[in-house]
C-alpha cells in the first residue's frame, strides 16, 4: 500500500508529480514496487485527478481517504480498512523513489500476520515498515498525523528489524532540493 495522499507542505507544490529523473516520484515508486513483483493499491485524498489519471494510465489500483487532510495516521486508517483481505501489508510512501525493488522484496518476504517488518540502515530504522495482519485493527484506529510509530511502540515485541544495504530506506523527498 502506498500512502499518496498527504499535503506536502514542506515540498511547496505536490510531490507526487514532481519530477526526478523524467518521471513522477509516484510513478517511480509505484514501478519500484511493481519491480519488487509486489501487490498494490494506492491511497489518494479525495478528488485527486491529477494522480487519479497516472495511476489509471499505469493501471494501478487506488482508493480514496477522505479524512486524509486530517494527517497520515488518518489515511493510514482508511487504506487499511480498504485493502484486501492480505496476510500482511507493506506500507510505501510517495516521497521514496529511492528504495531498490530488491529491498522491498526482501521486506514482504519476511513479513506474515503476527509481526511488523522494518528496515533499519546505518543504525536508523527506515520505510517502508510491514505489518501483519494482527495489527490491522490498531492502524485502522490511528488519526493524527503520526503515523504508525504508536503501533510498533505498543507492540515492540513484534517487531523485526531486517538490516538492508540500501540507503534509501531513509531518505524522502521533503523539499525540491531534495531531489537534486
Amino acid at each position: 500500500m502506498v500512502l499518496a495522499a498527504g499535503r506536502g507542505q514542506r515540498f511547496g507544490a505536490d510531490k507526487r508529480l514532481a519530477l526526478y529523473r523524467g518521471r513522477p516520484l509516484l510513478e517511480i515508486v509505484v514501478g519500484t514496487i511493481r519491480e519488487a513483483g509486489l501487490p498494490l493499491r494506492v491511497c489518494l485524498k479525495p478528488d485527486d485527478s491529477q494522480c487519479e489519471q497516472l495511476l489509471s494510465e499505469l493501471g494501478v489500483g487506488y482508493c480514496y481517504c477522505p479524512e486524509a487532510r486530517h494527517g497520515m495516521g488518518h489515511t493510514l486508517a482508511q487504506g487499511i480498512q480498504r485493502m484486501p483481505d492480505w496476510d500482511a501489508t507493506l506500507i510505501a510512501l510517495a516521497d521514496m523513489p529511492w528504495i531498490a525493488p530488491d529491498s522491498l522484496r526482501q521486506l514482504a518476504d519476511a513479513a506474515h500476520s503476527e509481526a511488523i517488518v522494518a528496515p533499519i540502515h546505518a543504525g536508523q530504522r527506515g520505510h517502508p515498515v510491514a505489518f501483519g495482519r494482527r495489527f490491522y485493527s490498531a492502524l485502522a484506529q490511528l488519526e493524527g498525523d503520526e503515523g504508525a510509530r504508536g503501533v510498533i511502540q505498543q507492540h515492540a515485541d513484534a517487531l523485526q528489524l531486517m538490516p538492508l544495504a540500501d540507503p534509501g530506506v531513509l531518505r524522502d523527498a521533503d523539499r525540491p532540493q531534495d531531489l537534486h
